[in-house]
């Protein structure tokens, strides 16, 4: 670092500078003087020494101005007087000039420390001193020279600590990447860990899926898969709602058999985060599309599902391309696979589902009073696989309305108890109900609604049945009993509800 003096140090360098020169011409002149006073005496061969003069005096520097004494001219016999003085750096003019300079750098220091700053030690000595008498050269050099010292020293000191700093700098510098580092490490084995946290699940999911698709395609080989072409390109979804058609027929054997018992459209919304199940009337007089109009189920028995499919979507504007035909049989083995269902019955519903499995009994071979109710007191009571599907079969009690309510309640339980079913029964639930199913859903799409039914079993189960009430009379055609539908209110209840269009709500029509 490179060191600035002050003005009062180059006055003090100056100074000793023309103290220099003075000697020099002061030891000059003397010698010139001495060759001169040789010369004079060899010329006048007299032998005559000149006078004799006093040896010269030197200033002494430490000597106090005020206190020296007068000095003899040099070469003469008289006292020096002030014009005698002929060096600049011995005139008391300059040494006045000096002296005033020296104060103006002594008040500059003091305003430039006024500001706060501590003064140096010399400083405070001269600021004590400033009313005693003037000082020797001397003190004032030593003061300069301890002026300069603590200057070094401050340099010095500032080094140091720069040092320091520097030091403590890199120190926290490698502190603070040691600790980033540290902290980047700890991230990283966040993020590793959640990744592979998520990689197991994957993986999990990924096995189950396996499974999942595995089971599916065993069980839908024990179904019977019959294509309908019309329908094949069609979605299984539309506008967020699927539409499966289950149709009961009274067939004993699989195929088409026999007359549609029962139709109930099941319908699953997204949209309204539901399930609907919606018994269609099979009395309605309706149009079936290459034949006269005739009551809804007639169409099942002209063209099976696929006549039947394509009734319903013109009569009531709702799309449906894929159906699940379910025989008595299959009925009976999904309510005993899933341990039977408990409702309430009266009296009169008690006798009536012993009436139905008098029938049933002679149609499958089994012993004459099997499964009868011997209390036909009514009440809850627990219902087996032949109790429900005669329990659904009456039609005496609240006419067609009263039986598909009661298709819709048994339907409502066994959905209630199937996932306990298919953890329990597997076995009963796909060697009694699937060989004895008819659909036309490929396996893939049966393996997609296995993946949603976690979150299907979760919706709200909504029964109604079309047509609603007040929407339709009684009426007789070509000595038929049927009934006349209001079409338009029908389709736009079904469109409200199913699709969630608007808020308009219904009840099932219960006994006429």
């Amino acid at each position: 670092m490179r060191y600035n003096m002050s003005d009062r140090e180059r006055d003090s360098i100056q100074e000793m500078e023309d103290i220099q020169k003075g000697l020099e011409a002061f030891l000059q002149q003397e010698m010139q003087e001495m060759q001169t006073s040789g010369s004079g005496s060899g010329k006048s061969g007299t032998g005559r020494r000149t006078a004799e003069r006093p040896a010269p005096q030197m200033f002494d520097m430490t000597e106090n101005d005020e206190d020296e004494e007068e000095l003899d001219v040099i070469g003469s016999g008289r006292r020096a007087r002030a014009d005698d003085y002929a060096e600049d750096w011995d005139d008391p003019a300059y040494r006045k000039r000096q002296a005033a300079r020296r104060e103006t750098t002594r008040k500059t220091s003091e305003n430039r420390n006024s500001g706060g700053r501590s003064n140096s030690n010399a400083d405070r000595r001269r600021q004590a001193a400033s009313d005693k008498p003037r000082r020797s050269r001397r003190e004032d050099y030593a003061d300069e020279y301890e002026d300069y010292e603590d200057h070094r020293e401050k340099n010095r000191s500032g080094r140091k600590a720069g040092k320091r700093e520097e030091i403590d700098t890199k120190t926290d510098k490698k502190s603070r990447k040691g600790n980033k580092k540290e902290a980047g490490s700890g991230r990283k084995k966040k993020k590793f860990g959640f990744k592979r946290f998520l990689i197991a699940v994957a993986l999990i999911l990924v096995f189950l899926a396996a499974g999942l698709y595995v089971l599916v395609g065993k069980v839908y080989a024990e179904m019977n898969y019959e294509e309908i072409e019309s329908v094949s390109s069609s979605p299984m979804k539309e506008e967020g709602v699927t539409n499966i058609l289950l149709i009961g027929n009274d067939s004993r054997e699989n195929g088409e058999d026999g007359r549609s018992d029962a139709m109930i459209l099941l319908s699953i919304s997204n949209k309204t985060k539901k399930i609907y199940m919606t018994s269609l009337l099979r009395d309605m007089y309706v149009e079936i599309p290459g034949h006269k109009d005739n009551r809804l189920n007639a169409a099942y028995s002209y063209g099976g599902a696929e006549l039947l499919m394509e009734t319903i979507e013109q009569n009531f504007d709702i799309h449906i391309s894929r159906y699940v035909l379910v025989n008595f049989e299959a009925f009976a083995n999904l309510v005993d696979a899933v341990g039977g269902v408990d409702l309430e019955l009266t009296g009169k519903e008690v006798e009536y589902v012993n009436g139905y499995l008098v029938e049933y009994n002679i149609l499958l071979g089994r012993p004459e009073g099997t499964d009868y109710f011997d209390d036909l007191s009514g009440g809850m009571v627990h219902l087996n696989g032949p109790q429900a599907l005669a329990y659904c079969r009456n039609r005496y009690i609240g006419t067609d309305f009263g039986r598909t309510e009661r298709q819709r309640k048994v339907l409502t339980e066994v959905i209630h108890k199937l996932p306990k079913g298919v953890l329990t029964n597997p076995k009963g639930l796909i060697d009694g109900l699937m060989p004895n199913l008819t659909t036309n859903l490929t396996q893939a799409e049966c393996y997609r609604l296995s993946l949603m039914a976690p979150k299907i079993l979760t919706y709200d189960i909504i029964q109604n049945s079309i047509p609603i009430e007040g929407t339709y009379k009684d009426a007789t055609h070509r000595k038929m009993s049927v009934l006349e539908v209001d079409f338009e209110a029908n389709k736009k209840f079904l469109q409200e509800n199913l699709y969630g269009t608007g808020d308009s709500t219904a009840t099932a029509a219960s006994e006429n």
